[in-house]
């Protein structure tokens, strides 16, 4: 997982609760890599793992929660740290179909390394939008939070439902994105 994905993930445990806090899941996690990232290393998973894991301990705030918080967190620096993927996109719909399409392939340009999710979208009608989340590592919480964000940051009024595939939810989660007949954050046109 690339290091960028960490170093949010201790921003926002820093500016949502404390720079103690962010030390002390540091201090009770075993990271390998000694919670030393860079934006562009790739590191283990399992480190982003321990380090919620020790977060909501330390809050009492659920895990899955957590996650999606982060993943809300995250989509709102990535429109900041990467404004390209945002430049002539309308809607969240429109974003949400070019994830794979476009924005993973322009990430592994940025990182060549990096081991992205797969992203299915398809169109069920104007206003539902169906997403299948596939990947090796249990992240569909962190996707949906993305998903969620994308949702806010377009200013949609849409709902977000979420249903595994697999059992193990691991490698097949589905999200179903609908929104009011005739809402504008909706459409479903497409520039890429």
């Amino acid at each position: 997982m690339k290091g960028i994905v960490y170093t949010e993930f201790l921003e926002m445990v820093e500016s949502n609760f404390s720079l103690d806090l962010v030390e002390q899941i540091i201090d009770c996690s075993d990271l390998p890599s000694g919670a030393i990232y860079t934006t562009v290393g790739t590191y283990d998973y399992h480190e982003l793992l321990q380090l919620v894991a020790q977060m909501s301990e330390a809050t009492n705030i659920a895990v899955p929660d957590l996650v999606r918080a982060f993943g809300q967190h995250l989509f709102a620096r990535f429109v900041i740290l990467f404004p390209d993927f945002f430049a002539e996109v309308s809607s969240a719909f429109e974003f949400l179909q070019n994830v794979d399409k476009y924005i993973h392939v322009e990430v592994r340009k940025l990182y060549p390394d990096a081991e992205l999710p797969h992203f299915e979208t398809r169109l069920l009608s104007r206003d539902t939008l169906e997403m299948i989340y596939r990947s090796e590592r249990p992240f569909a919480d962190l996707a949906e939070g993305l998903i969620r964000g994308c949702v806010a940051h377009f200013g949609g009024a849409m709902t977000v439902d979420r249903a595994t595939v697999d059992p193990t939810g691991k490698k097949g989660v589905r999200f179903l994105l609908s929104c009011p007949a005739g809402v504008p954050q909706c459409s479903t046109y497409s520039r890429r």
